[in-house]
């Protein structure tokens, strides 16, 4: 009987270990919905395409009045950051308003900053419904379009996702973004 209960005490505690992988204390652990969009060269990007890789992913739109100039100032900044450190990361910028944010739209918007295009991919190629639904499935983040108004309601973090397109953390992405703790996260969890 010990042996039994010996062996069904090591299961459990094996069980409970792999659900809490992340070296990330907290770690958020949402699951990233598989999708293949569309990028700022008009290319297609997918999940498959950042498997195996560190992401730092936020949400968007080009005729943005507000937060999203400086969010895109600020991941500008850490991008800049993590290769100066010799960090190895993606960064993926989701429009929210996809159906006004083409491809070229996209470009133009992010070439007002001096970011590189080698590791960072602005999405577009999906309808309002899909991102909104996206957005909550996969970030537990809100995105709307009220039908009388050009700007669009939507979540100002950054979200740290691991190889494995697990979202682990989020951090503020408008007001004095914690630089340093995302780098140190990223290279935690390389």
């Amino acid at each position: 009987m010990k042996k039994i209960v010996f062996v069904v005490s090591m299961i459990i505690l094996l069980l409970l270990s792999a659900c809490g992988d992340s070296k990330i204390e907290g770690a958020l652990n949402y699951e990233v919905q598989n999708f293949s969009y569309i990028d700022q060269n008009g290319d297609s990007f997918s999940l498959e395409d950042l498997k195996g890789k560190v992401w730092i992913a936020d949400f968007i739109f080009t005729n943005c009045e507000t937060v999203c100039p400086p969010m895109t100032a600020n991941m500008t900044q850490l991008q800049q950051m993590a290769e100066k450190e010799g960090v190895d990361v993606e960064f993926v910028s989701f429009s929210v308003d996809p159906e006004v944010d083409t491809p070229e739209k996209l470009k133009k918007f992010a070439e007002n900053y001096p970011l590189s295009f080698e590791n960072w991919h602005f999405l577009t190629g999906y309808n309002q419904e899909e991102i909104e639904n996206f957005a909550m499935e996969s970030f537990k983040a809100i995105v709307q379009k009220p039908k009388e108004n050009d700007q669009v309601i939507h979540g100002t973090n950054f979200y740290l996702v691991d190889q494995n397109g697990i979202v682990l953390k989020s951090y503020n992405g408008v007001e004095n973004p914690p630089y340093d703790e995302i780098i140190e996260d990223i290279k935690t969890i390389q």
